[in-house]
């Protein structure tokens, strides 16, 4: 186009272009008419704009007494560095320092390590999660950065996609950092992204913006707790290190979650008192009830109010879910728990999850399940208890302990189909759907990941009195628990529970079963008075009431426990009463452990063969029912019986036996069992790396489940003297 057209089309006189063509600068007027011309989409506005501009300067200060984040920034820093930069996209639970991430990234990388945006850096708080302030609009976002950037007001256009362009066109040959803070979602984002290689773009978000992935290259960084250490070095940068008074802040810091919020209002709190303590309001916010409470400051924002902030922008059926998931106080929790709780199909309860996960009010964890942060639990049990009536908390609970119950009790069939069981459970609660499993080994594994919540879920049941839920659950729990792949407190701690909720229903029967699994596990943990004096009493209950089946199990762990403390002739006796009322009622599992204690008799009394004969005969019940737990300890009393003869080769046999039908059960402690004596009996047939191989291996399986052996065995790798007959390799009852 001619100078002469163009100024025809431009309303101006061709004389008057002429003398910009030979470099009179522009009135604002004339570069506005003729970018619209020319169509040129705000470009000449840009460059005009940018004549003799000093770059913009918007980010705020960098917060005083920042620590760690180190790798993080690190990565930040690499990704702002490069050729053409990624989008980096912070985001993270409320409260845990993204914007004070962004803003220290923002003057590091325009620090003394070199300037990488020289032209300067805009800044917006997008007011995301305000609840104060409505979401800011991205049209007026970016008609503040084009005045920042030198556009007089009344050459911005008006549309959202004109200002875009515009916005878009000043920044293309500039080099810029852009920090968009506290974005509600990609929407308000995507249009105050430049397309210019030379600028960088920091977002932060509580939510991930999957939409902004999907449209543009974006680095995400999640910002989460802080490490134990960094989590001290806050606190002490504040605090001062003449005020450390030993585990005070470390203390301090568990309490506050190590969310970086919670750190700062703890250190804050300290500080405003010189004269007083740490510990003291370790104290305070030991209180679960008072932590939120303590966490709060005159002149700062409250932990509980960020947190209410994304509370509140939760739709109706996400704050259900999120408030429901208070009432579960366990480590984690898989979806199809959380469908029970809020009575709702696992396909939906999987999208509210993902959802609350996806603005980091839930975390993700292992094994596709989900767990809260310790203080974000504390929050969504305030909600629960403030929004749900008493009626609707209940049947909540309802749901999720028959969840846990009947899931239980399918698993242990699983584990153990020969079993005579006990329970005669009533039908789940409407809206729970429990778990089932095709094998032992997909239960086991359910049981593996659900360990550690077991505990909560039965003192739940116990808080609203669901006194039959609690005592069957743990009954129902004894087919895993004895397989000892967990510390044996679990099984002590569950089991206590039940006794107290089989007592307070005035339910005998139920205190039979309970009381004989929890005389069990204290035997195993090596509590043979108060093992006794459970076996005893659940004896006396039994025989009282009738209860034959119950009466034949208190009279076999009896036997079990005599054997323990080498009582040949009290075990002989209990085993034999016992088989008696096995073999009456058809028990031959019951009947299998019997016999195995009449042979562990003998055995002591050097009877051998007759206890080889009677180990035969269990080990060919337990072979016919399909028990490999069974099969692996008769195998491992052959191999005693031979080692007692001095048939080394024959034990070591046995003992490689054992170890396969131990593995198969998934008995922890069982497979650890027989490593130990494959050790011994590899070092008396003169294989000493064998044996201390077997030995290793034993030790690292002992250590897992906190056997006390572990000392022992330790001590002998060391070349220490240890009696490993007496102390390690006694012969257990079971």
């Amino acid at each position: 186009m001619s100078w002469r057209r163009l100024a025809e089309l431009a309303g101006y006189h061709p004389s008057w272009l002429s003398k910009i063509r030979n470099g009179r600068l522009p009135s604002a007027d004339v570069v506005k008419r003729c970018d619209e011309v020319l169509e040129a989409g705000g470009t000449l506005i840009a460059l005009a704009s940018t004549e003799g501009e000093t770059g913009p300067a918007q980010l705020p200060a960098a917060p005083a007494g920042f620590v760690g984040r180190d790798r993080e920034l690190r990565r930040m820093r690499e990704v702002l560095s490069r050729e053409t930069p990624l989008i980096v996209a912070i985001d993270g639970p409320p409260g845990a320092g993204k914007t004070t991430a962004a803003l220290c990234l923002g003057h590091r990388v325009n620090g003394p390590e070199g300037k990488l945006y020289p032209d300067g850096q805009l800044y917006v708080d997008l007011h995301g999660y305000s609840r104060k302030r409505h979401p800011a609009r991205p049209e007026n976002v970016l008609e503040e950065f084009l005045v920042a950037l030198g556009v007089p007001a009344r050459d911005i256009p008006a549309g959202v996609e004109q200002r875009a362009a515009l916005y878009r066109s000043l920044l293309a040959s500039r080099r810029l950092l852009i920090v968009l803070d506290n974005a509600a979602s990609s929407e308000q984002v995507l249009p105050l992204i430049p397309n210019a290689p030379g600028c960088g773009v920091v977002v932060t978000s509580r939510r991930r913006l999957n939409g902004l992935a999907i449209q543009f290259g974006v680095e995400r960084i999640m910002i989460g707790s802080m490490t134990e250490a960094e989590s001290i070095a806050v606190l002490r940068k504040a605090i001062g290190v003449a005020r450390t008074e030993g585990e005070s802040l470390s203390a301090l810091a568990e309490l506050c979650g190590h969310l970086p919020l919670a750190l700062r209002i703890a250190a804050e709190r300290v500080a405003a008192h010189p004269h007083r303590p740490v510990s003291e309001l370790v104290d305070e916010l030991a209180a679960e009830e008072q932590r939120l409470d303590g966490l709060a400051t005159d002149d700062s924002v409250p932990v509980r109010t960020v947190f209410e902030w994304s509370y509140h922008d939760l739709s109706d059926a996400q704050a259900r879910m999120f408030r429901l998931l208070g009432l579960h106080e366990g480590p984690n929790f898989s979806v199809e728990a959380a469908a029970a709780l809020a009575g709702v199909p696992v396909v939906q309860a999987r999208r509210l999850l993902e959802k609350l996960s996806g603005v980091h009010l839930l975390e993700a964890a292992p094994h596709g399940r989900y767990r809260f942060h310790d203080l974000m639990r504390l929050y969504a049990a305030e909600r629960v208890e403030a929004e749900e009536d008493p009626e609707d908390r209940g049947a909540s609970v309802r749901r999720l302990t028959d969840w846990y119950l009947h899931s239980s009790a399918a698993g242990g069939r699983a584990l153990a189909p020969f079993r005579l069981n006990p329970l005669e459970l009533r039908p789940p609660e409407p809206g729970c759907v429990p778990m089932t499993f095709a094998d032992d080994k997909v239960a086991l594994r359910w049981f593996d990941i659900e360990a550690l919540n077991f505990m909560a879920v039965v003192s739940l049941a116990m808080e609203h009195e669901l006194y039959d839920t609690v005592w069957q659950t743990a009954v129902a729990l004894w087919d895993y628990l004895r397989l000892l792949r967990n510390p044996g407190r679990l099984w002590v701690d569950t089991t206590t529970t039940a006794q107290e909720a089989a007592r307070a229903a005035g339910n005998s029967y139920a205190e039979g079963w309970v009381e004989t699994s929890l005389a069990d596990g204290y035997r195993w943990l090596g509590h043979y008075d108060r093992s006794q004096q459970l076996f005893e009493h659940a004896l006396t209950i039994r025989q009282r009431i009738g209860d034959r089946h119950g009466q034949a199990w208190a009279l076999a762990g009896s036997g079990f426990l005599a054997i323990d403390r080498g009582r040949l002739e009290h075990a002989l006796r209990y085993a034999q009463e016992a088989l008696l009322v096995f073999r009456e009622i058809g028990d031959r599992h019951g009947e299998a452990s019997a016999l195995f204690t009449v042979a562990d008799a003998y055995h002591g009394w050097q009877r051998y063969d007759e206890a080889l004969q009677t180990l035969e005969d269990s080990f060919r019940i337990f072979d016919e029912i399909g028990n490999h737990d069974g099969q692996g300890l008769i195998l491992v009393k052959m191999a005693e019986v031979h080692i007692a003869r001095g048939e080394h080769q024959q034990a070591l046999s046995h003992l490689d036996r054992s170890l396969q039908a131990r593995r198969l059960a998934g008995s922890r402690w069982g497979e650890a069992d027989g490593l130990a004596r494959r050790g011994y009996t590899l070092q008396v047939l003169g294989r000493p790396q064998d044996a201390r191989e077997s030995w290793e291996a034993a030790l690292a399986l002992y250590d897992e489940v906190n056997d006390p052996r572990v000392t022992d065995i330790r001590a002998y790798l060391r070349g220490d003297a240890v009696d490993l007959r007496a102390n390690v390799l006694s012969r257990p009852g079971w």
